[in-house]
C-alpha cells in the first residue's frame, strides 16, 4: 500500500492542515470522534489507520510468543534445574506478576504519549531477558528472568489503547477484539513452534534436551527486538499523526498521566470489569503455563504431542475473540450497552461451566473437545470486555484500559497459586466458580448515559448512536474512490 501524504482536503471548506490531518483516508471516519475510523478493512496496510492495526496485532502477538516461550519446555527444565512442580508454578506466577505493575502505569502513558513508541520500548526490553533465557541455573534464576520476560505481556495495554484511538466506539468491540486476539493468538503458536518444532529441531541437530532448551529462545528475541524497532518507524499515534507533533502545531494539549489515572481509578465500572477480565485473560495466562504440563501429567503424552494439544487454546484466538468483540458489537446494535453486558454474561457463564467440565474428563478425546469450547468463551469474554472498555469514561481510556488489563495478569497469579498449592482439579474446580460468579457482576455495570442490565435510560444521543438513526452530530467522511483504489 501506498502512503500518501495529505496534499489538497476533500472538503472544499476545510483546512485539511489547519485541523491536523496529514493522511488522505483509506477508510470512512468520523470528524466527532477525531477523524477515528468507522470501518475496517483487513486488507489494507494504509496509514494511519489500518497500518496501526496490523502494528498492533503483530506486536502484542510477538510479546506473547516471548512470554511464554519457554511454557512447552518446563518439565525439561524442571529436570535440568532440579526442581519440583511447586518451583515451576511459583515461576509462572512470576511470569504474569510483573505484567500487573506495568499495566497500571502504561495506560496513563498511553493517554499522555500514544501506544507507539510503548510499544516498541517495551518490545525491545523484554527481548533481551527472553535471549537470556539460556544462562538461568537455579529456581531464583527461573523466577527472575520470567519476570522480567513478563513485562512484555504489558503491550497488551498498547494494542488496545491503539485500537481503540483508531476506531470509532461503534466498532471498537471488533477492532479490540481481533488485534488482542491475533496477538494473544502468540500464546498457541508458541506452545507448537517452541515445543513441537523448534525444540525437537535443535534436538535433531545433535543438542541435549538441556542444550536445546537453553539455545532455542535467542530466536523469538531476536524477532521481538526487530519487531519493536520496526513499528516506531512505519506507523503513527492518532489518525492525525504523531502525539509529540501535534502537541508541537498546538492541536493536542497536554495530558496528565496521573491526573487520567485517578479519573479511572475512581469509576466503579472500572473495577467491576477488572474482575471479570481477571475471570477470563486471567485464565488463559493460566492455562498457557499448565495446559502442555496437565496434559502430560494426567495423560502421560510427551512433551512434543503434548504442546500440540495445549496449542489448540491459544489458536482459538484466530477467530474467538474476534467473534466475541463482533458479537457485542451486534448485541450493542440491538439493544446498546445492555446487550454488550448481557452478552458479557452468557460468555462468562459458558466458560465457567466448561472449566467445570474439563476438571472431572479424565478421556483424552473429550477433554480436547471441551477445551475447544473452553477457549473459545474464555476469548469470547476477553472481546467483549474490550467492547465495554471504550464506554466507560472515554477521556481515560488508556488509564481503564491498563487497570482492567491488570485485572487478568492479578487473575492469572490468584488462579496460579491455587495451582501452586492444590491439585489440578480442585484448582479447575476453584477457578471455575470463581468465573460463575464474576458473570453476576455485569447487573452492577452502569455507564453514565447508558442502560445497565435491568435499569436506567439510554441518553437521546446515545440511543440514536446505537439505533444508527444519527451518528452524534457527527458526518462520515468517506474516501474518494481514487484514493481507495491506490491505497
Amino acid at each position: 500500500s501506498e502512503d500518501k501524504p495529505l496534499a489538497v482536503s476533500k472538503n472544499p471548506d476545510d483546512d485539511a492542515q489547519k485541523d491536523g490531518r496529514i493522511y488522505e483516508y483509506a477508510l470512512r471516519v468520523d470528524p466527532n470522534q477525531d477523524d477515528r475510523a468507522c470501518e475496517i478493512n483487513l486488507c489494507s496496510f494504509a496509514r494511519p489507520h489500518m497500518r496501526a492495526f496490523h502494528c498492533s496485532w503483530w506486536s502484542f502477538f510477538i510479546a506473547f510468543f516471548i512470554w511464554f516461550a519457554i511454557a512447552p519446555m518446563l518439565n525439561d527444565v524442571g529436570e535440568s534445574l532440579q526442581i519440583d512442580r511447586t518451583q515451576i508454578w511459583t515461576s509462572n506466577i512470576c511470569s504474569v506478576a510483573g505484567t500487573i505493575f506495568m499495566r497500571f502505569i502504561n495506560g496513563p502513558l498511553c493517554d499522555k504519549f500514544g501506544a507507539r513508541i510503548l510499544m516498541g520500548i517495551i518490545l525491545m526490553c523484554a527481548s533481551i531477558p527472553t535471549a537470556l533465557t539460556g544462562l538461568v541455573q537455579s529456581a531464583t534464576g527461573l523466577y527472575i528472568i520470567r519476570f522480567f520476560i513478563g513485562l512484555g505481556g504489558s503491550t497488551f495495554v498498547m494494542c488496545q489503547f491503539w485500537a481503540t484511538r483508531m476506531f470509532t466506539k461503534e466498532v471498537a468491540g471488533t477492532a479490540n477484539a481481533l488485534v488482542g486476539g491475533w496477538g494473544n493468538l502468540g500464546g498457541g503458536v508458541t506452545q507448537i513452534v517452541m515445543g513441537s518444532a523448534l525444540f525437537p529441531l535443535f534436538k535433531a541437530f545433535g543438542l541435549t534436551a538441556d542444550q536445546a532448551w537453553r539455545s532455542v529462545c535467542v530466536i523469538p528475541a531476536v524477532v521481538a527486538f526487530v519487531t519493536g524497532v520496526t513499528i516506531m518507524k512505519i506507523s503513527d499515534d492518532c489518525p492525525k499523526g504523531n502525539y509529540s507533533d501535534l502537541k508541537k502545531k498546538g492541536l493536542m494539549p497536554e495530558i496528565s498521566a496521573g491526573s487520567s489515572f485517578r479519573q479511572g481509578a475512581c469509576n466503579l465500572n472500572t473495577w467491576l470489569l477488572f474482575i471479570q477480565y481477571g475471570c477470563c485473560f486471567g485464565v488463559e495466562l493460566t492455562m498457557n503455563n499448565a495446559a502442555s504440563k496437565y496434559f502430560q501429567d494426567v495423560f502421560l503424552l510427551e512433551t512434543e504431542s503434548a504442546s500440540a494439544i495445549a496449542s489448540i487454546f491459544g489458536w482459538m484466538n484466530l477467530f474467538a475473540r474476534g467473534l466475541g468483540g463482533f458479537a457485542s458489537d451486534k448485541c450493542n446494535s440491538k439493544a446498546g450497552m445492555r446487550g454488550r453486558l448481557w452478552w458479557q454474561s452468557i460468555c462468562l457463564v459458558i466458560e465457567g461451566a466448561c472449566v467445570l467440565w474439563f476438571s472431572v474428563t479424565t478421556n483424552l478425546g473429550l477433554a480436547i473437545f471441551i477445551l475447544v469450547i473452553f477457549s473459545s468463551f474464555v476469548q469470547a469474554a476477553e472481546g467483549s470486555t474490550y467492547g465495554i472498555v471504550p464506554y466507560v469514561d472515554p477521556p481515560s481510556t488508556g488509564s481503564i484500559a491498563g487497570i482492567i488489563g491488570a485485572g487478568g495478569n492479578t487473575g492469572a497469579v490468584v488462579f496460579g497459586l491455587f495451582f501452586r498449592q492444590l491439585t489440578d482439579k480442585v484448582a479447575f474446580q476453584i477457578m471455575g466458580i470463581s468465573i460463575l460468579v464474576s458473570a453476576t457482576l455485569s447487573v452492577f455495570v452502569c455507564i453514565r448515559g447508558h442502560r445497565s442490565v435491568f435499569g436506567g435510560e439510554d441518553s437521546p444521543a446515545i440511543e440514536a448512536a446505537w439505533k444508527g438513526t444519527g451518528t452524534g452530530g457527527g458526518v462520515i467522511i468517506p474516501p474518494d474512490d481514487k484514493d481507495e483504489d491506490e491505497a
